[in-house]
C-alpha cells in the first residue's frame, strides 16, 4: 500500500491506493475489496433499521470491512436527533463487539458526540471525517482521543492550512470522500504542509493505519 483513502464513495481499484469505500446496507457491493458499512444519519430509515443493522452486524465479520460508518450526528437535517442518537449508538455498541474503528459524519454536534463516546466507554478508534474546523476544536477532540481526517476541506479552504499543520503525525488521515480529485493530490498537498516528503507521509500515514485498523 503506497496510499490509504481513508473514505471514499468512488471504488476506484488502483493497485497502489487501499480504498476503505463507504458502503451503506440496503446497497452493499460485493465487488469492492475494502470497505466501511453504516447507517448515516441522512438515510436512517425506521422501517428498515432492524434489517440494516443486522446487515451491518454480519458485514462486520468479515475480513474485508475495516470499520464501521460512515454514521454519527448531524443537526443541520429533519431527522430528530433522538432518533439519530439512538441509531449512532447501536452502531457504536456493534463497533465494539467486533472491535471494528469508526468514521465518524458529524455536522455541529461535536459536543454531543464526544459525550456519547464517554458515557458509552468506547475503546475503538474513532475518527472525524472531513474535518473542516478550526485549530481550537482540532486540539480538543484529539484531546478527547478522537482521530481527524482530511481531504475535501484541506483542498478547497486555504484555511485549514494553519490547522492542519498543528495535528500531531499520529492523529490524522487523508481522504477523498465524493471529490473528482485524487487521493494522490491529496497527499501532495499535506506534504507540502506539512513539509515533508510524499515518502514521509505516506509513512505516517501507514503507521496510523497499523494503529487503527491492525
Amino acid at each position: 500500500m503506497e496510499y490509504f483513502n481513508f473514505h471514499t464513495h468512488q471504488f476506484t481499484n488502483q493497485k497502489d491506493v487501499l480504498e476503505l469505500v463507504n458502503q451503506y446496507p440496503k446497497d452493499f457491493d460485493s465487488s469492492i475489496a475494502f470497505y466501511s458499512i453504516g447507517i448515516h444519519p441522512w438515510y436512517i430509515d425506521e422501517n428498515r433499521l432492524n434489517e440494516d443493522l443486522k446487515i451491518i452486524e454480519e458485514k462486520l465479520q468479515h475480513n474485508n470491512c475495516l470499520a464501521i460508518g460512515e454514521c454519527g450526528l448531524d443537526k443541520r437535517i429533519e431527522v430528530p436527533l433522538e432518533l439519530q442518537i439512538s441509531v449512532f449508538e447501536k452502531q457504536l455498541e456493534l463497533a465494539e463487539q467486533f472491535k471494528k474503528p469508526v468514521v465518524i459524519h458529524c455536522v455541529a454536534a461535536f459536543q454531543e458526540i464526544t459525550a456519547i463516546k464517554k458515557r458509552m466507554k468506547i475503546s475503538v478508534p474513532m475518527i472525524i471525517h472531513g474535518f473542516s474546523k478550526n485549530k481550537q476544536l482540532a486540539e480538543q477532540l484529539i484531546k478527547d482521543g478522537f482521530y481527524l481526517s482530511f481531504g475535501k476541506y484541506l483542498l478547497k479552504n486555504p484555511d485549514l492550512k494553519t490547522v492542519f499543520q498543528e495535528i500531531p503525525n499520529d492523529r490524522f488521515f487523508l481522504e477523498t470522500d465524493t471529490i473528482q480529485e485524487t487521493i494522490q493530490q491529496v497527499y501532495e498537498l499535506a506534504s507540502e504542509y506539512k513539509e515533508l516528503n510524499i515518502k514521509e507521509i505516506q509513512g505516517i500515514i501507514s503507521s496510523n493505519y497499523k494503529s487503527v485498523f491492525e
